[in-house]
């Protein structure tokens, strides 16, 4: 984050509980939406499952989320694997265009 950027307090609500953290004030929106959608993915979880705690329901947010995050990257890399090879079939298709 650039040293010039101010920060603004923001207070974001997970389980139940209050957190004031300070945020770019352009990172604001995703934070509110990140800490919604892990509201949401608790009561999920609490219907889905049976846990002693809001403990267990963080726990298995935190599982999908990371899962989630892990799979976006795999197809982020597959789709940069697909995209060089369209690149490559792009250029041969070119070269072999610009010899007729």
């Amino acid at each position: 984050m650039p040293e010039n950027e101010e920060l603004i307090p923001v207070n974001i609500t997970i389980a139940d509980r209050s957190y004031r953290v300070k945020i770019a004030a352009k990172d604001e929106e995703a934070v509110r939406k990140t800490a919604h959608l892990i509201n949401q993915k608790m009561v999920e979880f609490k219907n889905a499952y049976a846990g002693k705690d809001m403990q267990d329901y963080i726990s298995m947010v935190l599982l999908w989320f990371t899962t989630e995050q892990q799979q976006t990257g795999q197809n982020l890399y597959e789709l940069e694997s697909i995209q060089n090879q369209i690149d490559g079939f792009t250029g041969a298709i070119e070269k072999a265009l610009s010899t007729i």
